[in-house]
């Protein structure tokens, strides 16, 4: 389980003056959930996730994950904890294979056969992918999908992935969808995906609102979704905008 609690972070503007990007944010996630959060641009969705991987430091508040406060922890010891992070744009590791950086995700010196099992769940035809490189000669739908494979290799507590959308062909979107159908249907662990899409929105078990860096609104997708869809905090989503969030 994770629990969130009075969580702040502030950043000083171009006038010194502080600004509070995360406002004494509470939310509790269950475990085994398949969680959205979306909300308008600039309402610190992607800062929470950032702040849950320890990418950003808090200001002030506390992060527990199964009764385990992780506030104060680095990115490395969080992994170690079990929570792995996906960006918006996938980072390319030139020199290193694609059955390496499975390798180092899963933490062993796993087959040519169990990489070309992951790489067959986000939708990649295996033996074209295994022993590529992870360059700037995949295209963004293929980074993003060999990400995803990188995260279902380590098999976590708790996967976030940060608008997974961002920057993918609709070719690609269509299959990105179909990955984490399957992925709720078979990861055992808690996912939690940043999106503004609505065909993400229509996967979750729980969607949760957030603006001007607070928890709005959370509930199950027929409760939330419903009420989301017109408005103008949903500009977004109705709109199915692709582009980035803070």
């Amino acid at each position: 389980m994770l629990k969130i609690k009075n969580l702040c972070y502030q950043v000083d503007d171009e006038n010194d003056a502080t600004k509070e990007i995360i406002d004494h944010l509470n939310l509790t996630v269950e475990d085994g959930k398949f969680i959205v959060i979306t909300g308008p641009n600039g309402g610190g969705k992607s800062t929470l996730a950032k702040l849950i991987m320890g990418v950003n430091q808090l200001t002030s508040g506390s992060i527990v994950l199964d009764g385990e406060d992780i506030s104060k922890l680095n990115i490395t010891e969080r992994a170690k904890r079990g929570v792995s992070f996906a960006f918006q744009a996938p980072v390319h590791f030139k020199g290193i294979r694609v059955i390496d950086l499975l390798r180092l995700a899963s933490g062993e010196n796993i087959s040519i056969a169990a990489a070309c099992e992951y790489l067959s769940k986000v939708g990649l035809c295996a033996k074209d992918y295994v022993e590529r490189e992870v360059n700037s000669s995949l295209s963004g739908g293929e980074l993003k999908r060999i990400e995803i494979a990188t995260v279902l290799a380590r098999g976590t507590k708790l996967s976030i992935f940060d608008e997974p959308e961002a920057g993918i062909d609709l070719w690609s979107f269509q299959n990105l969808i179909k990955v984490f159908e399957n992925m709720r249907e078979t990861v055992k662990g808690t996912i939690m995906v940043i999106s503004h899409q609505e065909r993400i929105l229509n996967i979750a078990d729980e969607i949760v609102v957030i603006e001007n860096g607070q928890v709005k609104k959370q509930g199950p997708k027929e409760e939330i979704l419903p009420g989301l869809l017109g408005t103008s905090a949903a500009a977004n989503i109705a709109c199915e905008k692709l582009g980035g969030d803070r």
